[in-house]
């Protein structure tokens, strides 16, 4: 990070190590079966494109899509699939794109503040509304707008 708290070189510095990730995935394993090569991806390369994702929540729409320009070569190296837009390959290898992966943990850390995993911090962050509706769930944020 840098003084302006930008995460671009943190970004590309990621993009580069993945991608030689990927050049040795690539150079040593012989198969391109989606039984051998999406674990390897799922246990080497996501990880660190998914590190700290909730704390980078990326600024710039080029840092998104140069990591999931990584994600996108990974897709390429599975067999019988390679041939597909992005977004077919993603379904076809039952994935998400890193941008949803991204908005699903967000909204993870946002269900755990509500159901109150977090009572050091989370109880300013986010209050409930009380409903009388018996079909309500009891964890529907509420907007205070004295704090907005």
């Amino acid at each position: 990070m840098d003084e302006k708290l930008d995460m671009t070189r943190q970004c590309v510095l990621t993009a580069q190590k993945n991608s030689h990730v990927l050049g040795c995935i690539k150079r040593s394993v012989a198969s391109r079966s989606r039984e051998v090569i999406l674990p390897l991806c799922s246990a080497l390369v996501r990880p660190h494109l998914e590190s700290c994702i909730q704390l980078w929540s990326l600024q710039h729409r080029k840092d998104m899509n140069l990591l999931e320009q990584v994600q996108r070569r990974a897709t390429k190296m599975v067999g019988g699939v390679d041939h597909f837009p992005y977004k077919e390959r993603l379904r076809e290898l039952v994935l998400f794109s890193l941008e949803k992966r991204r908005l699903q943990g967000d909204l993870i850390v946002a269900f755990q503040y509500l159901k109150g995993a977090y009572k050091k911090n989370g109880d300013r962050l986010f209050s409930t509304a009380c409903s009388d509706v018996t079909r309500s769930n009891g964890f529907k944020p509420r907007v205070d707008l004295d704090q907005v």
